[in-house]
């Protein structure tokens, strides 16, 4: 009778604990959101993804870079410039922020920068400023056709300056950021202004 009495005992406990586990389990798990979610995260999605078409460019180590190279993680691409004086180092260093948030799946995400401001532009430059955010950050640059060519397919729309005389001229470029999904596809972009809590969320759905 006794040992009738544990045993029920022992299973209604060990049942509440599988039950406690699972809850915790779905309540600390990231979840996939709906993409009425995302949009109030301001991550908004294009489906289907768009294929890239063929582009080069030079990344920091002066090595050349394709589409295909963005296959295997998720990437986040900013327009920008090492000499732009606020929105740039401010939307950096925001990714630097999401990428400590999210832990060790940050590392799944490649961070780009990609430069609209090549004649100043160059791989060593953009190495060095990176190296003040993130090591893992990557530059890309080039000729001002293949990155205004690039910048039209995934909606980063600037105005190309070149051979400015003037020394401290500004580049106007978009805010967004880039999404570039696992497959090397155009998949959306996070509106500006960017919330760093809001990136976060929506990037630990995406990984999920």
């Amino acid at each position: 009778m006794n040992r009738g009495i544990y045993i029920t005992v022992a299973t209604c406990l060990g049942l509440i604990a599988l039950i406690l586990a699972l809850f915790l389990s779905r309540f600390y798990t990231p979840r996939d959101l709906t993409i009425d979610e995302y949009k109030l995260l301001g991550a908004y999605f294009i489906d289907p993804p768009r294929q890239l078409a063929d582009f080069s460019l030079v990344d920091d180590s002066s090595s050349v870079f394709t589409a295909e190279q963005f296959k295997g993680n998720w990437n986040i691409l900013f327009f920008g410039f090492t000499y732009c004086p606020d929105i740039c180092p401010i939307t950096m260093k925001q990714m630097v922020d999401v990428k400590e948030y999210l832990g060790e799946k940050g590392e799944d995400i490649s961070v780009f920068l990609v430069s609209v401001d090549p004649d100043r532009d160059k791989p060593e430059n953009l190495r060095v400023y990176l190296d003040n955010f993130d090591t893992k950050f990557r530059g890309l640059t080039g000729g001002i056709d293949q990155i205004y060519k690039f910048s039209t397919q995934v909606n980063a729309p600037f105005f190309p300056v070149v051979n400015s005389p003037e020394p401290n001229y500004t580049v106007d470029h978009s805010g967004s950021l880039v999404i570039i999904n696992p497959q090397g596809n155009y998949a959306g972009f996070f509106r500006a202004p960017h919330d760093t809590d809001k990136i976060a969320k929506a990037l630990a759905s995406l990984l999920n």
